[in-house]
């Protein structure tokens, strides 16, 4: 079921005669590789029709970071990876919502935030908004729709995890979780915040017609790809499952990750050190979902098994 058209978006402020638009911030990561797509990006944050907007460029590994007039940027000389950059990125800004928004992604209508904002206002339990992520031709992949069961992408509904570089948050349900787990580095940060919003009685949201495009890259193009793919699986499940679900999800992982690498055999090597690692090394602290949790992303098709 798709959400309620949208309203013009306003919460009252003391004064009962004012209302104040709630401040919402674009966050941009960026190493500063790739200086074409980085401004397209950040000039489509700009062109954003939206009263109350701060754009921020954070420079991860990059102490002088170039923007468009209007931008806000920090650099650091560090490279803090990207859920570890992406928190501490949200740490420097102060927007009740906010975007990420990768450096290689841009937003083709500028009506877009407004919108958004409107759903959040509408849905005062909505922690996480997914927009529909598509290459410039309008194609999107299976990977970008948020669902357990992916089906027709234009067709919203409830998401299991959100795309981490390209997700729309309110701050107070983000603060509540605690942000994206750091020690993750690169992948999966998704779901662990996905599945531990919903155990705190957040709802997260895919909106088919709030439209960001990317390049259509493939994220095995990473060298660590594969190894942190393994790895973060079972940290995602020895950290948030309870107990008897913890083999079932990884081992139905490890069947569906095997088969995807076919004959691939350094692919399969990389992921199968990983999936060591991640039962021989700590996963961090562990918070359990409830079997509440669990029968709730159950009705909504969803099973923390898959």
């Amino acid at each position: 079921m798709d959400v309620p058209a949208a309203r013009p978006e306003h919460q009252q402020s003391s004064d009962p005669g004012r209302t104040v638009t709630p401040k919402v911030n674009i966050i941009v990561m960026s190493m500063g590789d790739r200086p074409t797509e980085l401004d397209r990006c950040l000039r489509s944050a700009l062109a954003q029709d939206y009263a109350n907007l701060e754009v921020f460029l954070l420079g991860n590994g990059w102490p002088e970071p170039i923007a468009p007039d209007g931008v806000r940027t920090l650099g650091l000389t560090e490279n803090l990876g990207i859920s570890g950059g992406r928190n501490f990125a949200v740490s420097q800004t102060d927007g009740d919502i906010f975007m990420f928004l990768d450096d290689d992604a841009w937003i083709p209508d500028a009506t877009s935030l407004s919108r958004a904002v409107t759903i959040f206002a509408d849905r005062p339990r909505l922690a996480l908004l997914a927009p529909r992520i598509t290459a410039e031709d309008g194609t999107t992949l299976r990977r970008w729709v948020p669902r357990a069961h992916v089906g027709d992408p234009a067709v919203s509904g409830p998401a299991f995890t959100c795309p981490e570089g390209v997700t729309i948050f309110r701050r107070t349900a983000w603060e509540a979780v605690g942000g994206f787990p750091t020690d993750f580095f690169y992948g999966h940060e998704g779901i662990e915040v996905a599945w531990r919003l919903r155990d705190l009685g957040w709802d997260a949201w895919y909106q088919a017609d709030l439209v960001v495009h990317h390049p259509a890259l493939p994220p095995a193009r990473h060298e660590y790809y594969q190894r942190m793919n393994a790895r973060n699986r079972v940290w995602v499940a020895r950290r948030n499952l309870p107990w008897p679900l913890v083999p079932v999800y990884v081992g139905v992982w490890t069947v569906i990750s095997l088969g995807r690498n076919g004959t691939d055999w350094e692919s399969t090597k990389s992921w199968v050190a990983g999936w060591r690692e991640g039962w021989t090394s700590s996963p961090g602290q562990r918070h359990p979902m409830g079997w509440k949790t669990v029968l709730r992303l159950a009705r909504l098709g969803q099973p923390p098994v898959i």
